[in-house]
């Protein structure tokens, strides 16, 4: 067994204290008699809330799953549809000014790109650095803790050891690890029920993605394939009761594959890249699991070998910066589209993929909405793959020209980067929109959008002659502002999907790094690298309440119900990739080093 996790009773002066702490909240009543009234009440009410949630916790069943009970947050983005919606409106327009801190819990220092799990009144969280915890999702007391045993020499070779997100399925928190193994824990106790090791960590494999389940079965997508491994990623469906692996998906064409001469002639040990490190989503009537995937390795074509282009050769590079459709019983690939083909900038096609029914020439279709980093979001038939529309966001550089009947598109061959040379790119690397999910309220039409406006003088960092490759991009990424520009990079916007119109667009100098999340009550929450939260009216986008936290807010966030109260939870914390590079077009706005912290608001008791 490979960890170790602590029970509550460890941690009986700590949860008798954050009792104190929540009547002492009540401080501002406005006399002494109605204080002492108030202490009371919360005193018992904090009593009542310390019983451990998880004596109630049920099990969570494919039912509950495919329609999740609107208090719990039960996956990455709630639903397998990948909206990041939440119908809970007890916080709404005309209330969201008077919301408050409830509690707040101190994360272990780190990328903090996470999304907790909520269940019955039990929220999972996890730390950078493979920490998983159990909350009371309405006090934060500490329920339990398992923390893996990472090797030594991985917490020293390895840039992030977050998580992104993790499942719950029956008794189990299913979650992926550093060292490539999926694991489940017991969501009562925190206990090892099993552990897989999907690939070996010494070399170079990673999880910063998690998983999710569908019909029993859980799927996972590889990452870390800018390590030099030979043959690229793959994405797993795994036996949800013992970890077993049933089926493996490559997401860069091996031999026997149709697509295997993509690659300008390319032998598979020489192929790198195409992580699928963000989680799918997941069309019960069809029966499909769709995700996407990231760019090849080493970013610049002409170093991969894909560029200059062999006579009689193909050079798209499959399947990377695609769409791919999976039958999560067998592992079939039904279908694939590539969006962005030899991809010689680090722009991913990786992020979440929304099903959206929409009218498309006067007939509706079964959509399936995404966008890579250069912020044009596409539709394709998620029956089949048929290209539908797209629509620009950001200023961008990179594609001169889309084809409305396939999508194809036509580079601008000036925006090629060459060795020996600097091009300038918009948007840069860490894209215009990133890995910060955007959301879709179903009640609305609307997609929401965090995006970000910027460019990058690109230059090529080639290998010595004689060096071997052993990963990385091999860029230099100098990012600046849009030429001309007013100075603005944050933006979130608002698109009405059904005609594709601009809804509204709110324009900030501060970088946006956090997903977005509409709610039932009419609101949209999002965060940025200023520390600060807000929450936009989601029909005109004004801020109606904003809070400074203590560090950048760098995750996605989420809302829950406990006993009929709606609350509001986010991580805050620096060190994210995401973070970092865009920290270099504000250098004026300081964040601290550590200070990760998971914070959690609700209204004030009335």
């Amino acid at each position: 067994m490979m960890g170790t996790y602590k029970t509550m009773s460890t941690y009986k002066t700590m949860s008798t204290y954050k009792g104190k702490e929540h009547m002492s909240a009540h401080r501002y009543a406005k006399s002494s008699m109605f204080a002492l009234a108030s202490l009371l009440l919360a005193g018992a009410s904090a009593f009542a809330q310390g019983v451990d949630p998880t004596r109630n916790l049920t099990p969570v069943t494919d039912a509950m799953l495919r329609n999740p009970p609107a208090p719990d947050w039960l996956m990455w983005r709630r639903t397998f549809d990948g909206y990041g919606y939440s119908p809970l409106d007890q916080i709404n327009k005309s209330n969201v000014k008077d919301l408050q801190v409830a509690w707040t819990w101190s994360l272990v220092p780190g990328a903090t790109e996470t999304t907790p799990i909520v269940h019955d009144g039990v929220l999972y969280i996890f730390n950078y650095g493979n920490k998983i915890q159990a909350l009371n999702a309405a006090t934060g007391d500490l329920i339990w803790e398992y923390k893996r045993d990472l090797p030594a020499k991985l917490i020293a070779d390895t840039i992030n050891l977050s998580s992104r997100n993790m499942a719950i399925y029956e008794g189990m928190l299913i979650a992926a690890t550093s060292d490539a193994n999926l694991i489940a824990l017991d969501a009562k106790t925190g206990k090892l029920v099993w552990e897989h090791a999907t690939a070996d960590w010494t070399k170079g494999w990673r999880y910063t993605g998690g998983p999710f389940i569908v019909n029993g079965k859980i799927i996972q997508g590889m990452t870390g394939c800018g390590n030099a491994e030979p043959g690229g990623c793959f994405i797993t469906g795994h036996d949800a009761k013992t970890g077993a692996e049933l089926w493996r998906v490559h997401t860069i064409a091996h031999p026997g594959d149709p697509n295997f001469d993509t690659w300008n002639g390319l032998p598979l040990e020489s192929r790198f890249g195409a992580s699928a490190w963000i989680t799918g989503s997941y069309d019960p009537e069809q029966n499909l699991v769709f995700y996407g995937t990231g760019q090849p390795y080493p970013w610049i074509a002409e170093m991969r070998g894909t560029l200059p282009k062999k006579p009689g050769l193909k050079t798209n590079a499959m399947y990377s910066d695609s769409t791919l459709a999976i039958n999560p019983d067998t592992g079939k690939m039904q279908w694939y589209h590539q969006h962005l083909e030899d991809d010689t900038w680090d722009l991913d096609y990786v992020y979440e993929r929304m099903l959206v029914d929409l009218p498309v020439n006067g007939e509706t279709r079964k959509a399936v909405v995404t966008s890579g980093k250069l912020g044009i979001i596409e539709a394709l038939d998620r029956t089949n793959g048929q290209w539908l529309w797209h629509k620009e966001t950001v200023p961008q550089n990179v594609v001169a020209a889309i084809d409305p009947k396939t999508g194809e598109k036509t580079i601008n061959v000036a925006a090629i980067p060459h060795i020996g040379q600097t091009t300038v790119n918009c948007p840069s690397d860490p894209g215009g929109r990133g890995w910060p999910a955007t959301a879709y309220n179903p009640q609305t039409g609307i997609l929401y959008m965090p995006l970000n406006e910027y460019c990058s003088n690109t230059t090529p960092t080639p290998l010595d002659p004689g060096q071997a490759y052993t990963g990385g991009g091999r860029a230099v990424f100098a990012r600046t502002k849009v030429p001309g520009s007013d100075g603005n990079i944050g933006r979130v916007d608002a698109i009405r999907l059904a005609d594709r119109s601009q809804v509204w667009s709110y324009r900030q100098h501060a970088p946006n790094t956090s997903a977005v999340l509409p709610t039932g009550g009419g609101l949209v929450f999002s965060g940025d690298i200023d520390r600060y939260f807000k929450a936009f009216d989601d029909a005109t986008g004004k801020v109606l309440w904003q809070v400074r936290t203590n560090n950048m807010v760098n995750s996605f966030p989420v809302t829950y119900s406990v006993n009929g109260k709606q609350y509001v939870a986010v991580a805050a914390g620096s060190g994210s990739g995401l973070g970092r590079s865009l920290s270099t077009l504000v250098p004026e706005m300081k964040n601290p080093d550590g200070g990760s912290t998971l914070w959690v608001f609700a209204l004030p008791e009335r």
